[in-house]
């Protein structure tokens, strides 16, 4: 298995896996808020950055993530928003190493810490996120406005 960053000629591994993350969560994008994620993936000036898990040829994982400022550290955080390992993937540790590349590129690059959330019946994902770090005892407040 290998993780990397994503080149343009991964779009439609990506649009795959992105495809099957959204359905696992019930949600229906429009095409627009798609392209536009690949865009800022593939834009080294964005925040926006993604890697893939490559298993014999095929990509069958992938993190989106976003690097961003905080107010209680002077280095950057990076927040793991999206992680997808494909169906017939899964129980291969790609999920475990898709988080574990994370750390180490953030130990690498001077990231103060890496953040994530799932929600809290993802027992699957959990489980699989206790094996790094227990959860906090924060609650996620989303105020939609752009709908």
């Amino acid at each position: 298995m290998t993780i990397r960053d994503p080149a343009a000629a991964d779009e439609a591994d990506w649009r795959r896996l992105w495809a099957g993350y959204l359905a696992f969560y019930g949600e229906d994008l429009a095409e627009s808020v798609t392209a536009a994620t690949w865009r800022r993936i593939l834009d080294a000036a964005s925040p926006v950055f993604a890697r893939l898990a490559q298993r014999d040829g095929t990509v069958v994982g992938m993190t989106v993530n976003v690097l961003h400022e905080g107010t209680w550290t002077a280095a950057p955080i990076c927040y793991l928003e999206d992680l997808f390992v494909a169906p017939e993937a899964r129980g291969a540790g790609l999920g475990r190493a898709l988080i574990a590349d994370l750390i180490e590129l953030g130990k690498m690059r001077g990231w103060s810490r890496l953040t994530w959330h799932t929600q809290t019946g993802n027992a699957q994902a959990r489980r699989l996120y206790d094996r790094f770090v227990a959860a906090d005892d924060f609650c996620r407040y989303r105020l939609v406005l752009d709908r």
